[in-house]
């Protein structure tokens, strides 16, 4: 049930975005219905909305539990449960079972639409497990944090760390040949790890820690080819027992979504080590894990003060560090280096204004600017235009998170040009 004592407390957000297959091609006039159960389990409709050129719905409010219940384990559950539905003519619909909306905090539903084939779709469902932090899933099964990597000979260098442009998850347990495996892009990876792993509403530096915790298990993944090494096809699995949850187009927090924008490059490694370290955790009440992270412990030490590197030193020791990957594959530039605002001049600032007007071929609600290199109020407008839609802070300046953002997006666009 989602009330408490027939009442909610507080209150979350929800905002729901619809696409064609891929985020490049927003759909418009997408019909989005949102349902709850009453007190016996009936559905009512809360909310029915329609979205606009970026294929986005308005934000709205919904009744959550009070925050007290996510900053403690245990019962009662923590977050209220709704049901969305979307169709649209000429697509199949789609029903989104137990998105979870956790109070205070704003949780983003992104719906891929596959194009109907015949005069009767189908409807797809999508079912959203429960939180690992509240459901009853299997403990992570131990593994040294650091793997053999092959010999160099002297003669060959292992390349460092590269951020992949797609994870491929395998969703089950590494020997079940009847899961699929799905091709996720890096950061909606990271994302959705962590909106399945730890509490939306946790102090800021709690959620750092454990996406770099996160990035840093999932890297050491794609580094030493843990799985490919072992004959099989995919980079990791959505089995907590070997590796991290992962539920397919479930609902993420925009606190966690902002993280990851920040973060997606680095990873926690010690000296005289070149690969990322596996940094294990658990939850740390139901089961225990020592030398690994404790994620309620993580959020525990953040509410004493401590910082996301204090924080992954006091579990993973004294020597760590944070390094970042210098490349990130399927972007056509790396970020460089400078943030880019009124006044900035030169070739990264053409380098943004092209691309922001290509995304504004499917993004209409981005208005095209000239190509000259200088950044001026027109720019500024187009960016915090970008950033709203994409759930970024909006700041109309081009940090690191908002320029890997529109790489992404203008990626997404011009592979569908290419398509057509």
């Amino acid at each position: 049930m989602n009330r408490i004592n027939n009442q909610f407390i507080d209150t979350g957000r929800l905002v729901t975005g619809v696409y064609d297959v891929d985020i490049g091609k927003p759909i418009e006039n997408a019909t989005v219905q949102i349902t709850t159960a009453d007190e016996n389990g009936d559905p009512v409709v809360v909310e029915e909305l329609v979205t606009d050129s970026s294929g986005k719905t308005p934000v709205i409010d919904l009744p959550a539990p009070p925050i007290e219940y996510s900053l403690s384990p245990g019962e009662p559950m923590p977050y209220s449960l709704y049901n969305i539905f979307v169709n649209v003519e000429g697509y199949h619909p789609v029903r989104v079972e137990n998105a979870q909306i956790l109070p205070n905090n704003t949780a983003i539903q992104q719906v891929k639409l596959r194009p109907a084939v015949n005069q009767f779709p189908e409807a797809q469902n999508i079912y959203i497990e429960p939180h690992t932090l509240y459901g009853v899933f299997p403990p992570k099964i131990p593994e040294e944090p650091v793997k053999p990597l092959p010999e160099s000979l002297g003669f060959v260098v292992l390349p460092d760390p590269v951020v992949p442009e797609f994870i491929v998850v395998h969703e089950g347990v590494p020997t079940d040949t009847t899961a699929r495996n799905l091709y996720i892009p890096f950061k909606d990876y990271i994302k959705n790890v962590a909106s399945c792993e730890i509490y939306a509403t946790w102090p800021v530096s709690a959620i750092r820690a454990n996406v770099l915790a996160i990035l840093s298990f999932t890297l050491n993944r794609v580094y030493t080819e843990w799985y490919r090494g072992k004959g099989f096809d995919f980079t990791i699995t959505s089995s907590t027992a070997y590796d991290q949850a992962f539920v397919y187009q479930r609902n993420i927090y925009s606190e966690i979504s902002v993280v990851v924008d920040d973060l997606f490059t680095t990873f926690i490694t010690k000296p005289d080590i070149r690969q990322p370290l596996l940094t294990q955790y658990c939850d740390g009440v139901r089961s225990s894990c020592p030398n690994w992270l404790s994620q309620w412990g993580s959020k525990n030490l953040a509410e004493q003060g401590f910082n996301s590197v204090e924080i992954l030193r006091h579990y993973f020791g004294q020597d760590i560090f944070l390094m970042q990957a210098q490349k990130v594959e399927g972007v056509p530039l790396s970020y460089p280096g400078t943030t880019l605002q009124m006044g900035s001049t030169g070739q990264p600032v053409r380098t943004i204004q092209e691309q922001l007007n290509t995304i504004a071929n499917n993004y209409p609600a981005i208005k095209k600017m000239p190509v000259d290199g200088m950044y001026g109020e027109s720019t500024r407008q187009a960016v915090e235009t970008f950033q709203r839609i994409f759930n970024l802070p909006v700041t109309g300046i081009v940090d690191f998170a908002t320029w890997y953002a529109i790489s992404n997006i203008y990626v997404a666009v011009t592979k569908l040009a290419e398509f057509r």
